[in-house]
């Protein structure tokens, strides 16, 4: 069994303040179990004023997380805050990992850290929380792929961090008191974890009918699909191009990706075209992949939302919530960027459920086999909502 608390920290500037506001939120100290770990989000200015490390010093357990745009729990939301939810159990164990610097596609840093967290375990780990770099020659389809040769393919859910900055030059991974901008941090979990899975991306109501295959790829630029350029095949669903040779407003348009192996689509953004008329993609396409296009926009955002998180509450199952979404999906919002999280306020705050939401650069979250079986597959996702209940 798994319980939990949340906290929320609103001031940002001075550290005895923030302090303070923690003592008076941090009353259930002898409420925590024999094992305990906190996960955090917070506005990127708590890390430069300092409170971010104050407040990782004040808890009495391990702490990881990224920084956001906006984030919430109980209580609480917003742009400019610091929230942690503490997680502590008796029989479900924690062991926090942090990676050296990743320079590039190598797996020796994540590799080390994890065999590391993992020998501090009683047993094997059964899940892994993520908490991963915003870099721009790795991105999150490598992270899902080397945690699953590392762990054995064990369940994998988190974020990617971003912040306010349009370059995102203050993002940084989190990891008690440090704070870093290309180090992988992550939780092992083992005992008794058996947590669900929930993802919302794409309404069947916003997808175009006409499905491609992919026949030509290269990492995360899709080339060609039924042998023509990506973009004949955008113009045919009646999507146009302007004076450059370009389609205005392309990344409302993201690609549902099934990779034909049973297990439930994804969705993958799409960036740009290139001169040649080749996507630029959030992750990377395989060769052989069937894809569709769906349509993206504020209205189904807000829905989706609330519509998954309230299929989550009623199974009556769960007492916690650790839920990410696309930072892309806050854009989408356009002048009312606080409406999916007060969406999920609406259902979350009439329940006994401890919550934490944050906007995140990139989802991982295990997707389950179409066949309605247990199995999972570990994926990377753009522009989707993704919940990980106990």
């Amino acid at each position: 069994m798994i319980k939990s608390f949340s906290l929320c920290i609103t001031e940002v500037d001075d550290v005895d303040d923030a302090l303070e506001q923690l003592r008076e939120q941090f009353t259930f100290e002898d409420q925590l179990l024999k094992n305990s770990v906190a996960i955090i989000s917070c506005y990127a200015d708590f890390v430069g004023s300092g409170v971010y490390k104050a407040v990782c010093d004040a808890l009495p357990c391990e702490v990881a997380g990224t920084t956001t745009i906006a984030n919430a729990v109980r209580g609480g939301d917003g742009d400019i805050m610091l929230n942690a939810m503490i997680l502590t159990s008796d029989d479900v164990y924690f062991s926090v990992g942090l990676s050296s610097s990743i320079e590039c596609e190598d797996e020796t840093p994540l590799r080390e850290a994890y065999e590391a967290a993992a020998a501090r375990l009683p047993e094997k780990p059964k899940l892994i929380l993520s908490f991963a770099p915003l870099l721009m020659n790795v991105g999150g389809d490598y992270f899902v792929k080397a945690f699953d040769a590392i762990s054995g393919g064990i369940p994998n859910f988190g974020t990617m961090a971003v912040d306010h900055n349009e370059d995102y030059r203050e993002s940084a991974v989190l990891c008690n008191g440090e704070a870093s901008p290309n180090r992988y941090a992550f939780i092992l979990m083992c005992g008794d974890v058996n947590p669900s899975y929930y993802i919302t991306g794409m309404s069947n109501e916003k997808v175009f009918h006409e499905k491609c295959v992919v026949t030509a790829s290269s990492g995360n630029q899709l080339q060609t699909v039924n042998n023509m350029p990506v973009i004949e095949y955008l113009e045919s669903l009646g999507l146009e191009k302007n004076e450059e040779g370009t389609i205005p407003g392309i990344n409302a348009f993201p690609f549902i990706v099934d990779l034909n192996d049973g297990m439930m689509p994804y969705i993958c953004s799409l960036f740009a075209l290139t001169p040649e008329g080749y996507a630029v993609c959030g992750g990377n396409i395989p060769v052989g992949a069937t894809l569709s296009v769906g349509a993206i926009n504020a209205d189904y955002i807000i829905s989706s939302s609330k519509n998954e998180i309230k299929k989550a509450v009623d199974t009556g199952k769960h007492s916690c919530m650790l839920i990410y979404s696309c930072i892309g999906r806050y854009f989408y919002l356009g002048y009312d960027p606080d409406s999916e999280i007060e969406k999920v306020f609406s259902v979350l705050d009439n329940t006994d459920i401890t919550y934490h939401f944050a906007y995140s650069g990139c989802e991982i979250c295990p997707v389950y086999a179409q066949d309605g079986t247990a199995k999972t597959v570990n994926r990377s996702h753009n522009v989707t909502l993704i919940v990980c209940a106990f």
